[in-house]
């Protein structure tokens, strides 16, 4: 089971902006099938168990760690919230991914997952160029400031998940 151990309470944010930008309603076996049709790619299935919980959102720690340094910050990337899954064209990870690769000119290795404060300047996406469209995806972010680099994240949606933390984190000490 996915996030086995895991304790969502108070993970997300409650708040009418976080369910108007990124919720997408209670999710259905139909609204998954329509969107991994759409995208071409299985989504990963801890994605979908969180989504079944609460389909998209915004959640209170929005922090992840990186290695090196990136166009947000020298060690950690944010997210601003994540997509939910819907079958409608314009919502969610469909029209997210869409208008990051078609208009946003993202390369397309897959799904557009998260987004974040620099307001399309650098993205969060699921990977499939290791595994393939019907695997289990890494999580990357991807910097169109700087050429599209690719930073990578987590093996998995799950560790990506797990690893954030409160930006509390990361801020520096005067």
């Amino acid at each position: 089971m996915p996030f086995e151990g895991f304790d969502f309470s108070g993970f997300w944010e409650e708040s009418t902006y976080a369910q108007q930008a990124y919720g997408c309603g209670k999710l259905t076996p139909a609204a998954v099938a329509a969107a991994e049709a759409a995208l071409g790619y299985k989504l990963p299935a801890s994605y979908v168990w969180l989504m079944e919980q609460h389909n998209g959102g915004v959640p209170v720690s929005r922090c992840f760690p990186t290695g090196s340094p990136t166009s947000w910050a020298e060690d950690c990337i944010a997210i601003e919230g994540i997509h939910g899954i819907s079958a409608e064209e314009h919502r969610g990870i469909l029209g997210e991914t869409r208008l990051m690769t078609d208009e946003w000119g993202y390369p397309n290795i897959g799904i557009a997952i998260c987004d974040c404060p620099s307001a399309g300047h650098d993205e969060i996406f699921l990977d499939y160029r290791a595994c393939g469209p019907q695997g289990e995806p890494k999580v990357v972010h991807i910097d169109q400031e700087g050429d599209y680099c690719i930073t990578p994240l987590a093996d998995s949606f799950e560790e990506f998940i797990r690893g954030l933390l409160p930006d509390s984190c990361f801020e520096e000490e005067e």
